[in-house]
């Protein structure tokens, strides 16, 4: 009865330091990530599978059979979707682990302290999000898998296509989860990196944000962010006026607009806060709005992570109307005015594919600016206790925290309209400089408008509307339940 008893003890000690270790994984901020991971991962298993669906199908037509052409364009836009994908969701993680280390700095000063070394506790961190990545990776391979596998046969049935034979599972079809997991594991460590910058001292004295000074003061990653800007901005004019001769333009336009984001992604904490405040000044003067602009003020880089991933997605959605409606246009008038009924159903079937496809990017940067917004008011328990505190009613409390994720939301749209434009525009003219406009062929478009399409914009309007309440529901419950007294014994 000893033995076993002795057996037991070790394998019960085991299970409960196992559940010790992984509690971190039931902390605010990880099942979001864990959340984006998945439909990042989901995202790239279903285009993946797709792609080979319609290579299939391309191999079964008697008059197509194999196209290289078709084929490459098939797997060049999937590669571009599923990098959009990777590139918001890494963005996304960053600056979810980035905020929940700012959330820990006093834990970690702690340590600090007693004598950890700040690289073993950004190693932790990182790890942490090697874990959530793996989680979230697989659960959307499987999910993925599922998904395309139903799809497939769905295809098969409804249009007949018997003669079209995809294997359920593939290697390339692993790969997603692969690149998320690396990924995510990358943008943990990125995101960690203010690890370094907590001192033992901070232990005693509380965990400070960093001020708009000292945000300014970081020379080095702004140096970074310049220069990737610009290296990006000489691209894109570089892409444009090859376009005026060749639709090659377009390749070297798109990584010029890649790394000029890059840029004003890097440099969020300097360009978001003056928006944010101007346009707060139209949220009035009372109580409750002044402090929701000047909790983005005061709080740069929160206030950066927080709306940077809707700058992205809202970029993405316009970027991609602008450039189908131009070339719309482009083709209108080359067919002399009119476009041919079935190239124009084609065309909007196309843009209606693709808009929803961008779409999947945005929701991943829904789910950031929602998860932030939670995360930044678990992190002002003092803040909100102390304006409990002081006389300011639950219903002002609601008010600013409903104002503060309205103010992040329209502010962020309106950045990521404009953008939109100007790289839809980008994009449309270094494909579409050199296209002849008029039906002889001898006249070239030369300058091509940007057209606007209003159907997409009306709709990034309400999608907006709709995020702003959602992102605001589990922020305000959080908000208007701290007790003033528990709030400022913390």
């Amino acid at each position: 009865m000893s033995a076993l008893a002795t057996s037991v003890e070790p394998a019960a000690f085991s299970v409960r330091r196992t559940r010790t270790s992984l509690a971190w994984l039931r902390e605010r901020g990880m099942g979001a990530s864990i959340l984006v991971a998945a439909i990042s991962t989901v995202f790239g298993v279903v285009l993946i599978a797709t792609t080979d669906f319609l290579a299939a199908m391309l191999r079964a037509d008697p008059y197509i059979g194999d196209s290289g052409t078709l084929a490459f364009v098939l797997g060049f836009l999937t590669l571009l979707l599923v990098a959009l994908a990777v590139y918001v969701a890494g963005i996304v993680t960053a600056n979810t682990f980035a905020t929940v280390v700012a959330g820990r700095a006093r834990q970690i000063a702690l340590l600090r302290l007693i004598g950890a070394s700040a690289r073993s506790q950004r190693a932790r961190v990182a790890t942490q999000g090697l874990v959530v990545g793996i989680v979230g990776a697989v659960a959307g391979t499987v999910l993925g898998i599922v998904v395309s596998a139903a799809g497939a046969q769905i295809a098969i049935v409804r249009l007949g296509l018997d003669a079209v034979h995809v294997a359920p599972v593939t290697v390339s079809m692993l790969l997603p989860g692969l690149i998320v997991a690396l990924t995510t594991w990358l943008s943990a460590w990125i995101g960690s990196r203010r690890v370094l910058e907590v001192t033992p001292l901070q232990a005693v004295s509380g965990s400070v944000p960093l001020a708009a000074d000292e945000v300014a003061a970081r020379r080095g990653r702004h140096v970074v962010a310049g220069i990737l800007f610009a290296l990006g901005a000489v691209a894109l004019a570089a892409g444009i006026l090859l376009g005026l001769v060749s639709p090659l333009g377009v390749v070297v336009a798109f990584f010029g607009g890649v790394l000029s984001f890059t840029g004003i992604t890097m440099a969020a904490p300097l360009v978001m806060p003056p928006a944010l405040r101007l346009v707060g000044r139209a949220f009035g003067r009372s109580a409750p709005a002044r402090l929701a602009v000047q909790n983005a003020y005061r709080n740069p880089e929160r206030a950066a992570r927080t709306s940077i991933g809707i700058v992205i997605g809202v970029t993405l959605v316009t970027m991609f109307a602008v450039a189908i409606e131009s070339v719309k246009a482009v083709l209108t008038a080359n067919a002399g005015g009119t476009l041919e009924p079935e190239l124009a159903s084609i065309m909007d079937t196309f843009a209606a594919i693709m808009m929803g496809l961008v779409a999947i990017s945005a929701v991943i940067a829904g789910v950031g600016l929602v998860n932030l917004l939670t995360l930044g008011i678990i992190q002002r328990t003092r803040e909100l206790g102390l304006l409990r505190a002081l006389g300011v009613s639950i219903a002002q409390i609601r008010r600013m925290v409903l104002l503060e994720a309205v103010h992040v939301t329209v502010t962020s749209t309106l950045l990521g309209v404009l953008l939109g434009i100007a790289y839809g525009w980008a994009g449309a003219q270094s494909l579409l400089g050199s296209v002849p406009t008029s039906p002889d062929g001898l006249l070239r478009a030369g300058i091509v408008w940007p057209a606007v399409p209003l159907g997409p914009l009306v709709v990034i309007i309400a999608a907006t509307a709709v995020l702003t309440v959602v992102a605001s529901v589990t922020p305000t419950r959080l908000a208007t339940r701290v007790a003033p007294v528990a709030a400022l014994s913390e």
